[in-house]
């Protein structure tokens, strides 16, 4: 493992879902409202949103279909929920206020425990900078405090672990990318790829997952927020 340099880290960057909260609760939630609204007003949607393959067959065509929507995740959840509509032969204008039934169930999460003490101490020492491929909010989401900027890759166009979304949160707070220290779950989008942006890194490993990509090393490893407050103490 590379040894991670205290004295250089003058940001942090922080991946949301799975490093703030657990995401697949969430949007299981979010799918369940989504299906109870419709079944009042659209059944025949309501059925695709209920029913996983029909579900993801529907989101399928768009991603095809739609390719211009790129990583705006809640353009394509409009544009499922309208398909859906629309294929039931029933109201597509009613595809808005369904997403918005969605939309403000994905932003109720339930934090880990570990979070909100964390980045209480992390952001009273550093900027903080959310970085996500999701469509979370994080003043949504109640977290818009400890936050100097959020970035997403619904709004910016770009995913990770493509280096152009980081560079573009290490500018936000106007800190070269070597001085940032970037803190996420998922082993390729957030290590390997703030890795490749230059940054320093931090896997967040609740699940004490092996580490598989031998070519290259997180600089360190933490089982929670916890960990990492101690850690830059």
């Amino acid at each position: 493992m590379t040894t991670l340099d205290l004295s250089r880290i003058k940001a942090i960057t922080l991946d949301l879902d799975d490093t703030l909260w657990p995401i697949w609760p969430t949007i299981t939630r979010a799918e369940h409202a989504l299906a109870a609204w419709l079944a009042e007003r659209a059944p025949g949607a309501a059925a695709v949103f209920a029913d996983k393959e029909a579900r993801l067959a529907v989101r399928e065509h768009v991603v095809q279909n739609y390719p211009h929507f790129g990583h705006d995740l809640s353009a394509i959840r409009r544009e499922s929920i309208r398909t859906a509509l629309q294929r039931a032969q029933e109201d597509t204008s009613l595809a808005e206020p369904a997403f918005e039934v969605f939309f403000a169930e994905r932003m109720r999460v339930e934090l880990f425990d570990d979070v909100l003490p964390a980045l209480a101490a992390l952001s009273a020492r550093f900027p903080l900078v959310a970085v996500s491929n999701g469509n979370a909010h994080v003043s949504r989401v109640g977290l818009g405090q400890f936050f100097t900027h959020s970035l997403s890759a619904s709004d910016f166009g770009i995913a990770k672990p493509d280096a152009r979304i980081f560079h573009a949160a290490a500018d936000k707070v106007g800190v070269p990318a070597a001085h940032v220290l970037h803190v996420g779950d998922d082993a390729a989008l957030d290590v390997l790829g703030a890795l490749g942006a230059g940054m320093q890194t931090v896997w967040v490993n609740r699940e004490a997952h092996a580490w598989s990509h031998t070519e290259q090393q997180p600089h360190h490893v933490v089982a929670n927020l916890t960990e990492l407050a101690a850690l830059l103490a």
